[in-house]
């Protein structure tokens, strides 16, 4: 095992309503000094999480937003903030119910995703959801969500299209895909 860098100084050098920019000055084992940023989350730092929600043996939820940082409307997977207190599980039903209008008799955590460790220290909980049944609950989203589905066969064709753009998301349909087809509950 590698031994990791010593810290010789943190510093936050920017901020905002999301985020902070952390500059970090590190020596490592070789003698060599650089300095990094990266963005760190505000708050307490309770986690994200995200869900692949099965409506059928082929079928996942995505639902449509304005994604701020591409300026566009997107095809996502449900995913949210997890709120102080709450459990990976529970956050994920409740926003799955917020963004899609559906909650989910049976939740199992998967795994962790980060987006870009080079620079970021946030990760996301990714959570399989199935057993699925019509709830909604009121989320803070500015305006309702388009829902939509994807055949996990069709996830090469997904990853082409213009509105799908998050590779998390497609990683944990890749990953559930195979999940279920290791455990015989999905038929490529």
């Amino acid at each position: 095992m590698r031994q990791k860098p010593t810290v010789l100084a943190r510093e936050i050098v920017a901020s905002s309503r999301l985020f902070r920019v952390e500059e970090v000055q590190l020596r490592f084992s070789n003698g060599v000094e650089r300095t990094y940023e990266r963005l760190v989350g505000r708050g307490a730092g309770y986690g994200a999480v995200m869900i692949v929600a099965m409506i059928d043996a082929d079928h996942a939820l995505l639902v449509e937003e304005y994604c701020g940082g591409t300026d566009e409307y997107e095809l996502s997977l449900p995913k949210g903030l997890i709120e102080p207190g709450e459990d990976v599980l529970a956050a994920a039903d409740r926003e799955l119910k917020e963004e899609a209008g559906y909650g989910a008799r049976q939740l199992e955590h998967l795994t962790e995703l980060s987006l870009s460790p080079g620079y970021m220290s946030q990760k996301i909980q990714v959570v399989l959801a199935t057993d699925l049944y019509e709830e909604r609950l009121e989320g803070d989203e500015p305006e309702p969500m388009r829902v939509d589905r994807v055949n996990l066969r069709e996830l090469a064709q997904l990853a082409q299209n213009v509105q799908f753009s998050e590779g998390r998301a497609l990683a944990a349909l890749y990953l559930v895909r195979d999940l279920l087809t290791q455990r015989g509950a999905y038929q490529p």
